[in-house]
């Protein structure tokens, strides 16, 4: 039995893959427009109206939102180019092309914020999430074998199956 390696990007219809990646990206670019329209006109105005300290963690928090959306970007851009031929598999392995890392928010900081600060704030981490699971999935993937020829990801009931091939 020959053994090969296949990733989830390379696995899934292309038309599905481009799909979700061009979703992620469109809804990456809206919500990095929504936050730099708050961030830079209401959201001033939001912050002044704030004590010091917490001011200060409105400022830290922006600054992580517009951190999480820009990695989220260059990501869904570097799959773009790829599923384009624009680039290598190679490149996706690459480090460099990952997902970079983004400091989570700290809970106590973002629930003193206002409504709006609070929204951008989860949303960027729930997309930023989502993405980095893709990347894991892709990741994981991988590195995975599969039977030659078949031509779907291991999963947990295609690893069960073989479980239960190899006890008969």
């Amino acid at each position: 039995m020959r053994l090969f390696l296949m990733s989830t990007v390379e696995s899934l219809d292309p038309e599905l893959y481009s799909r979700l990646v061009d979703n992620l990206y469109v809804e990456a670019m809206v919500l990095a427009d929504e936050a730099r329209a708050y961030f830079d006109g209401p959201g001033m105005e939001d912050r002044e109206r704030l004590g010091a300290i917490v001011r200060l963690s409105f400022a830290c928090e922006s600054l992580k939102v517009t951190t999480r959306l820009m990695h989220v970007i260059a990501w869904l851009l570097t799959q773009k180019a790829w599923r384009r031929g624009e680039v290598g598999r190679d490149v996706l392995e690459s480090e460099q092309y990952r997902l970079g890392e983004a400091a989570p928010s700290e809970a106590a900081a973002v629930d003193a914020m206002p409504a709006r600060a609070r929204a951008l704030v989860q949303d960027s981490q729930s997309l930023y999430d989502r993405v980095r699971r893709l990347q894991e999935r892709n990741r994981r993937t991988a590195s995975a074998p599969e039977k030659a020829g078949d031509g779907v990801a291991p999963g947990p009931a295609r690893e069960l199956l073989a479980r239960l091939e190899r006890s008969f």
